[in-house]
């Protein structure tokens, strides 16, 4: 095929891809300014024309898709799309945000000038400047929600063709993902579109996995397509006798969500008994009430099948804070499976479908819903107004305002609060008034009384008990999850910190000119070798934390100057120096490190033979983690050009810890058939046992000293098969 052929041909697919967006804009409720919407496409044709993705197609491919996303699955309007189409001129092309708005307007330009902040991702190779970009989409999100709905169309994309990228930006991207993105659109009601990215995400992270789990859902599909006919079967029948108008549909669970039970639970697929759902969803009868009509749903399906007693979620009667309404219950099939059953209106769908985009186009009606989006978006400004918090600071603290779960909670006189699930007395303090949350001693749950620190469960009555000598303590801040509560400690240990940064700064100058020294108390004072040797030795990572530590009475100035002056040298040893002088590799070299006699980081204890992932550290180490660990995912998230491949060498007398949990029916000589086991069959040490049994159930947690991952699984397939024994399963800590 000649050039000119493939051109031409290219052209056409071109063409097709925009007229198929251009058919779904004209038969959505916008469907009025095709004149622009063309405009739009030639300009950014033109714009983008000879260049091509990393996959080899035409790059114009790439806009056309975000713009149709924006359109059909967000249910955006002629602004949006053309912003769509636009949103990677200025960034990859000569023209400006001026050139934008002169031809396209004011509105237009100014989404685009928001997507084209956060260029390359959120975050790049500095982390900090890429969370800094993060900060200002979030900043032109606070005036203009479009410009994050358009973000998000586009990494949706993006996930759909990350297979033309390298395995580390892959890594990078898919973390990313997970992190932040896949939380955002649920967060903005994007149900469809955060279960994608998570699935996609997963398909990255965990190819192998992700096949396993993908095949056997393809494999069951005829068997559970048959479960689900027999169930439906009787409910459609009632609800037609019945008048309803209404559309009743499967619904799997994705793979992300089996994965995530699998591994939250320590179970095999074949346990996962809640794959197979249903949604009803239904057009009102005229002029009744769509709440009301969701319950006579329920009472039908009820009357045909047992619920289960504690699985019904009603989210019609109080939405989720992110707009979502439905009514959920679970019931036992014909097949002795428990089938959870959704039961939406048509609006209540489009809104979970769509997000706010269809939120909007209800909002005259239904007003209480619309207000919990805006109340999110008011704590959002309200993040903004603090210019102090450094931008990595901020993106941890935004990622507290993506909660999946709520819970509910009441004041004595019975007001409802909504909270994150794991919230605590504390955050449900700083919740009512910062300054109840900052004199807080305690709190009364349900009349009984609970510490500060008592995780609430939804339903609870929480009176917060104060005292006016109380004052915020330092471990405060391990005590709570709220966003609200997060800033305002941090805020009081920022000023705390700043009177006793001002202390130390004060005593170390003091001691400078009592000895007739011109030092100051900077990082000239003395050789940055010196002082990052002071630094290592008393554990502190910046000359400010060491002054704070000093205003502290953390340590003494005849300590500091015994660290740092014996006869003008460090009493550090040479390896610390070599440590402390080993220049940072490259940071975007992809290399193999080998980690055999590296100790893992403790946050998932990972042992040679796991699936894990590198991450280079500023003095030139290797931070080794699970690639399933949380920790992990949040490096992987920030720090995407720091991922490095990592290769366990073999080393024979290094042993690892590995933790087994194991559960079953308690018995005579259960404890020493176990321990027979690991010691004399296998042979491995036992490093410590901790053991409890209740009327009859006992749990084991055992930690094992091994020297790869396979000794584990034998180990655990081996007590398996001991008699009594249910489960045995590897976590990452006792």
């Amino acid at each position: 095929m000649s050039k000119e052929q493939v051109l031409r041909k290219e052209k056409e697919m071109i063409d097709q891809a925009f007229e198929r967006l251009l058919k779904d804009y004209m038969s959505s409720p916008h469907g009025k300014k095709e004149d622009v919407i063309r405009k739009a496409y030639q300009f950014a044709y033109n714009a983008h024309y000879g260049i091509r993705r990393r996959s080899g197609e035409p790059y114009i491919l790439h806009p056309i898709a975000v713009a149709h996303i924006a359109c059909k699955d967000i249910g955006l309007g002629s602004t949006s799309i053309c912003a769509a189409l636009l949103h990677d001129v200025v960034e990859d092309t000569d023209y400006t945000v001026e050139d934008i708005s002169n031809l396209f307007g004011e509105k237009v330009a100014q989404i685009v000038s928001g997507l084209t902040k956060i260029s390359g991702g959120v975050f790049g190779e500095q982390a900090s400047a890429q969370a800094e970009n993060f900060r200002k989409l979030i900043v032109t999100m606070s005036t203009d929600i479009r410009v994050v709905l358009i973000k998000i169309a586009d990494r949706l994309h993006n996930m759909r063709t990350l297979e033309s990228q390298p395995v580390n930006k892959q890594y990078k991207i898919a973390g990313e993902t997970e992190y932040i993105y896949a939380p955002l659109a649920h967060r903005l009601g994007l149900f469809t579109i955060k279960t994608e990215l998570e699935d996609l995400s997963f398909k990255y992270n965990y190819p192998e996995k992700y096949q396993f789990i993908s095949e056997k859902l393809s494999s069951e599909r005829a068997k559970r397509m048959d479960q689900y006919d027999r169930f439906s079967l009787p409910i459609m029948n009632r609800l037609l006798a019945m008048g309803f108008e209404f559309k009743m549909k499967e619904r799997f669970k994705s793979a992300y969500s089996i994965w995530n039970k699998m591994q939250a639970k320590h179970i095999p697929f074949e346990e996962v008994y809640d794959i197979l759902g249903a949604r009803i969803v239904f057009e009102p009868h005229p002029g009744s009430d769509e709440r009301q009509e969701c319950w006579r749903i329920y009472n039908l399906i009820t009357q045909i099948y047992t619920p289960h007693p504690s699985r019904t979620r009603d989210w019609v009667t109080t939405p989720k804070s992110n707009g979502y309404e439905a009514l959920h219950v679970t019931v036992m099939g014909p097949d002795g499976l428990w089938i959870e059953v959704q039961i939406r209106s048509k609006r209540m769908d489009d809104i979970a479908e769509k997000g706010l985009a269809a939120h909007w186009n209800y909002k005259k009606d239904y007003s209480s819903s619309e207000s919990k989006i805006e109340e999110w978006l008011g704590t959002i400004n309200d993040l903004l107004k603090h210019p102090d918090s450094d931008a990595m600071q901020f993106l941890d603290t935004f990622k507290l305002t993506l909660y999946d779960a709520e819970i509910f909670i009441f004041t004595p006189k019975g007001e409802m609060k909504t909270l994150p699930t794991g919230a605590t007395a504390l955050d449900f303090a700083f919740e009512i008034h910062s300054d109840i949350g900052k004199h807080c001693i305690g709190a009364k749950v349900n009349n009984k009384l609970v510490p500060l620190n008592y995780e609430l469960q939804s339903g609870d009555q929480v009176e917060i008990i104060t005292a006016k000598q109380q004052t915020p303590q330092p471990e405060w801040i391990n005590y709570v999850t709220t966003i609200r509560a997060k800033r305002e400690l941090t805020y009081l240990s920022k000023q705390a910190n700043k009177m006793y940064h001002e202390k130390g700064e004060k005593i170390l100058n003091e001691t400078f000119k009592s000895l007739g020294m011109k030092q100051q108390a900077n990082e000239n004072m003395i050789s940055k070798t010196v002082l990052n040797s002071m630094l290592l030795h008393f554990s502190y990572k910046t000359l400010d934390d060491l002054l704070i530590g000093l205003g502290k009475n953390e340590v003494t100035i005849t300590q500091l100057f015994a660290m740092a002056f014996n006869n003008g040298r460090t009493i550090a040893d040479q390896e610390t120096y070599q440590k402390l002088t080993a220049q940072e590799q490259d940071d975007n070299t992809e290399t193999a490190i080998v980690a055999g006699t590296q100790l893992p980081c403790p946050c998932c204890n990972a042992i040679p033979g796991d699936e894990v992932i590198g991450f280079k550290n500023p003095d030139g180490t290797v931070s080794i983690h699970l690639r399933n660990c949380e920790e992990a995912l949040r490096l992987k998230s920030k720090y995407g050009p720091k991922i490095t491949s990592v290769c366990w060498d073999a080393v024979p007398f290094q042993n690892f810890n590995a933790f087994i949990e194991v559960n079953g029916i308690d018995r005579k000589r259960m404890l020493l058939d176990i321990v027979q086991v690991i010691s004399d069959r296998f042979d491995n040490n036992i490093n410590h046992l901790d053991v409890s049994g209740v009327n009859g159930i006992f749990k084991a947690v055992i930690n094992v000293s091994v020297k790869q991952a396979n000794e584990v699984k034998n180990i655990c397939d081996a007590l398996s098969s001991i008699e009594g024994i249910d489960k045995v399963s590897r976590i990452s800590h006792e």
